[in-house]
C-alpha cells in the first residue's frame, strides 16, 4: 500500500509545537487530536529546537545557512571553471611563443 505524504504549513507546525510546549498533555495525545503521527510531531519539535524561528522554511526553500552554502559552492564551481580556462589559455599562448 502506498503511503500518502501530507504537506503541513509552517503555521500548523508552529501551532502544534506551541500546544506541546504550553500544555501538560502528552505529545502522543496532541498528535492524535491533530491527526498526525507522534513521530512526526517529535520530528517537528526537534527541528524547532535545533533551528528556532528558522525552522520549516517552506517547500523548496533552504535554511539560511544551507542557502549560503549552496551559493558559495556554485560560486566556487564558477571560479574553478574560469581558472581552468585561464590555465589552458596560458598553455596555448606560451606554446606559441616558443
Amino acid at each position: 500500500m502506498k503511503r500518502m505524504m501530507n504537506n503541513y504549513t509552517k503555521e500548523f507546525k508552529t501551532e502544534a509545537i506551541q500546544l506541546v510546549l504550553k500544555t501538560d498533555r502528552p505529545i502522543v495525545q496532541i498528535a492524535k487530536e491533530l491527526g498526525i503521527r507522534p513521530g512526526t510531531l517529535y520530528a517537528w519539535m526537534n527541528n524547532h529546537k535545533k533551528h528556532g524561528q528558522e525552522a520549516f522554511p517552506g517547500k523548496g526553500l533552504l535554511m539560511p545557512e544551507d542557502e549560503k552554502t549552496r551559493r558559495l559552492e556554485k560560486e566556487l564551481r564558477q571560479v574553478t571553471m574560469e581558472r581552468d580556462i585561464l590555465k589552458k589559455a596560458m598553455a596555448v599562448f606560451s606554446r606559441d611563443q616558443k
